[in-house]
């Protein structure tokens, strides 16, 4: 499965098209690479994330095949790590 869609199945990104822009800017890494949107993502890669003032990784669990339900979306990924940064003035 594609990351852009796997971010929209498993909701960790609300919509396609936003996961796909964050790919393109360079925020998601896939075992520690820049992903593209079109990376194939397998069961036990580590996706992360770049939000404006902190870092979330996960562990794939599973890819589904097509769409799955809110409930069965928390099974696809593992929180690994979160990192908080501060802003020094």
């Amino acid at each position: 499965m594609r990351l852009d869609k796997f971010l929209k199945v498993s909701r960790l990104i609300k919509r396609r098209t936003v996961a796909n822009e964050v790919c393109t800017h360079g925020r998601v890494f896939v075992n520690g690479n820049v992903a593209k949107p079109s990376t194939k993502i397998l069961v036990g890669d580590k996706i992360s994330i770049e939000y404006s003032n902190r870092t979330l990784s996960y562990n794939v669990l599973a890819v589904p095949e097509g769409n799955v339900s809110i409930q069965q979306a928390k099974d696809l990924y593992e929180v690994v790590e979160e990192k908080q940064y501060t802003t020094q003035n």
